[in-house]
């Protein structure tokens, strides 16, 4: 038996096609331990994710988390799921048959899209041998994370090597590793600030909260932070801020190491007690609200900081299946498309 997977038509039988694979981190099943279960132990078994001599970690892993986290993380999935399921994968879905009608409209079927969890279901691997069948000659890749950081987007550029390494005809494959500084998704980002400005008023101080890292990952060389740091002065300047109206964080840090810093929960503490009444969040690192929006940022970083003495505090959510979020998608990927000529 070969070791290589080929197509069940022959290249000369099928027309070429081009696909674009749309993907995000990954969620449960169900908001139950038994689901966070499986889907951490995928998760966190992950070496871009976790640093930690493998022995050592898997042991801790085995031994410890998945006998006590799971069960935790459930409770907390169950205040953002919802009857069509998890959020991530709701609006993942959302999008990516928008992105779909306009991918149609224009290139009827010479363009195939399709969305893909790096983590859990829908899995790249499954999406990706949908493709080799359809005939599949280009695939374009477009990770869902703005900013380019090994555990996300590093993680899913190895899930699609690891699963094309077996073919035995490889096509064309193009990833896009980073859009944190792409003119509509700073556009998409400001609109949607201006729109709950419009309607809430400018707070005291405009937090740009984005999602943490072990610091020992900058240090080695990850250009997550950079990039955090740019997409924040294009936005601020994009709305015309001033460097004393916001203020940037890092948030969902895990275990005992140092990780990216000011850390947000502190930094919302420290900000009620200097005198901040109203503040507004912002998660730009994040493109579809998800367990460390909904949960984290809008409900458990707003106690902190109205328990230290703020009064009025607002989520601005992640960009979701917003019509401008959208139009950027399809931007980064008709650059790459061989039928951009249309």
């Amino acid at each position: 038996m070969s070791r290589f997977l080929g197509r069940t038509k022959s290249i000369h039988q099928t027309k070429a096609k081009t696909a674009i694979l749309l993907t995000n981190l990954g969620t449960p099943e169900a908001p139950t331990a038994k689901a966070l279960r499986t889907y951490l132990r995928e998760f966190l078994s992950d070496p871009r994710v976790v640093e930690i001599p493998r022995l050592i970690w898997l042991m801790i892993l085995h031994g410890i988390i998945l006998r006590i986290r799971p069960k935790k993380s459930a409770k907390l999935y169950e205040t953002i799921w919802t009857e069509e399921g998890s959020p991530l994968l709701v609006i993942g879905k959302a999008l990516t048959n928008k992105v779909n009608q306009a991918i149609s409209a224009k290139y009827q079927d010479e363009v195939v899209v399709d969305l893909a969890m790096r983590y859990g279901e829908p899995s790249i691997s499954k999406a990706l041998d949908n493709f080799q069948q359809q005939g599949v000659q280009n695939i374009i890749v477009l990770p869902l994370y703005p900013q380019y950081a090994g555990p996300t987007t590093g993680s899913t550029f190895d899930a699609v090597f690891n699963s094309v390494k077996t073919w035995r005809w490889i096509p064309s494959i193009h990833f896009i590793s980073s859009y944190h500084d792409h003119p509509l998704y700073i556009k998409a980002l400001a609109n949607s600030v201006n729109e709950h400005v419009a309607q809430f008023g400018k707070p005291d101080k405009f937090v740009l909260s984005y999602h943490g890292m072990p610091k020992l990952f900058l240090d080695q060389g990850d250009p997550y932070y950079c990039f955090c740091h740019k997409t924040t002065r294009l936005l601020i300047a994009e709305l015309g801020w001033q460097e004393g109206d916001y203020i940037m964080s890092f948030q969902s840090r895990f275990g005992k190491a140092e990780w990216l810093k000011p850390y947000t929960d502190e930094t919302l503490e420290t900000l009620a007690q200097q005198g901040n009444k109203h503040v507004a969040i912002i998660s730009p690192a994040f493109s579809a609200d998800c367990l460390e929006t909904l949960e984290e940022l809008a409900h458990e970083n707003k106690e902190t900081f109205i328990e230290a003495g703020g009064e009025e505090y607002h989520y601005i959510g992640a960009l979701n299946d917003r019509d401008d979020h959208c139009q950027m998608v399809l931007d980064i990927v008709e650059q790459h498309l061989p039928v951009n000529d249309k």
